[in-house]
């Protein structure tokens, strides 16, 4: 029944699209997508607990505690004099209390932010966290609109069912990587190296993962002679990253990023076929043999395309972008459907169709959530990376991942 309502919502998305040529009443878009947005206050995330990490790592921060140095399990043991209803009720709603926090310290601070402003009321805290993300999708609608010169693409994007949901409603994010991307982009297309920079630098203090794109930097011949953008770069990361020094915090979110590249598995492809070859062969999980291998070649196809395809304008080097999220994406053993949010946002300035096929696909994936024990259906997963790969088939037909240097 979800599903045949988010394809239902999905076909409206497509009709609207379809139907937008000509003239486009842009304001009334934004209103209506806004709108949207805020239909999901004072409503708790239903398909992810992830909030309540957000607003324990906040809350620690608040009362001058180091969310890096114990696992939310032991906090409560050692601390308990310090513990208040509040943080017993987030711990109660946590899916890692076992784990160190994953978030770096940029994204702390908006969770600070929230933590505050909640007034020790989880749900205040969810809708704080609600708002700061709708503000970023405001951002990045303002940045679309500019970068695509009022293209009908952007209605793709601002009336994505699946960006809703997994932005304003499981409060991920992914939103605010693709703003602080696009607005490297802007920057870069405007030949302002040092900004363009700083802004990819806060991308990877918001989340780690968009330091995968520095190889494309080192294959654009404007970026990797400019001193601005390397100095802007150097000087945001050390900022965003300089509080890992205290107390070692370094050390356990390392621990926890390194726990969660070899252990988790989820909504895979790649990886889960040469899985089931690692247990024919070994009749074992061989994971943590299959996550190096897989961890290496993404590595050397990112800096392949990086090196083939050499941007020499800012679509181009979206498009490159684009591509390293993919691989990423299909070689990884755990991709959370709001992984794919930055790809899809970047993809709309390139003639790429196959992430918005995934944004439709991509939801299938709740269908573990439906399941005692989170277990995965094959079938369902088939479905979802089959739509995926009739959307890639069309790109490749279009010749729109054309692997030849750029001139």
């Amino acid at each position: 029944m979800v599903f045949l309502i988010y394809s239902c919502c999905f076909a409206a998305l497509l009709l609207i699209y379809r139907s937008s040529n000509g003239r486009i009443n842009w304001l009334g878009v934004f209103v209506a997508g806004l709108f949207l947005r805020l239909l999901m206050f004072n409503s708790t995330p239903q398909w992810s607990e992830d909030y309540a990490r957000f607003l324990w790592d906040g809350e620690l921060v608040r009362i001058h505690q180091n969310p890096y140095l114990e696992m939310p399990s032991d906090w409560m043991e050692t601390h308990a004099q310090d513990s208040t209803d509040y943080l017993e009720s987030l711990y109660g709603l946590m899916n890692s209390p076992n784990y160190y926090s994953v978030y770096p310290p940029t994204n702390q601070l908006l969770f600070v932010v929230a933590s505050y402003l909640s007034k020790q009321n989880v749900l205040n805290g969810i809708n704080w966290l609600r708002i700061l993300l709708i503000l970023s999708e405001v951002g990045v609608f303002i940045l679309l609109w500019k970068l695509l010169r009022g293209n009908s693409k952007l209605i793709l994007y601002w009336f994505n069912p699946f960006v809703i949901l997994e932005l304003s409603g499981n409060l991920h994010f992914e939103g605010l990587v693709l703003l602080a991307l696009l607005l490297s982009l802007w920057a870069y297309k405007k030949q302002q190296f040092l900004a363009s920079g700083s802004f990819w630098s806060l991308a990877v203090g918001l989340k780690i993962l968009p330091l995968m794109l520095l190889p494309s930097f080192l294959g654009t011949k404007q970026i990797r002679k400019s001193l601005g953008f390397w100095i802007g770069g150097i000087i945001v990361f050390g900022i965003c990253f300089l509080p890992l020094v205290l107390n070692n915090s370094w050390i356990s979110l390392l621990t926890s990023l390194e726990l969660y590249q070899g252990k988790f598995e989820f909504n895979a492809s790649v990886y889960y076929l040469l899985r089931e070859v690692g247990f024919w062969i070994k009749g074992y999980n061989t994971i943590a043999t299959l996550t190096k291998i897989l961890s290496a070649i993404t590595l050397v196809g990112i800096s392949y395309i990086s090196w083939k395809k050499k941007a020499e304008s800012m679509g181009q080097l979206a498009e490159i972008w684009v591509l390293i999220y993919l691989i990423y994406l299909l070689l990884q053993p755990i991709i959370h459907p709001w992984y794919i949010i930055p790809a899809f946002g970047l993809s709309l300035l390139t003639n790429m169709k196959s992430m918005v096929f995934w944004t439709f696909s991509a939801v299938l994936s709740y269908h573990a959530y439906s399941q005692v024990d989170f277990i995965e259906n094959p079938w369902v997963l088939f479905l979802e990376y089959l739509i995926l790969g009739i959307g890639l088939t069309w790109d490749f037909k279009k010749e729109n991942f054309n692997l030849k240097p750029i001139h």
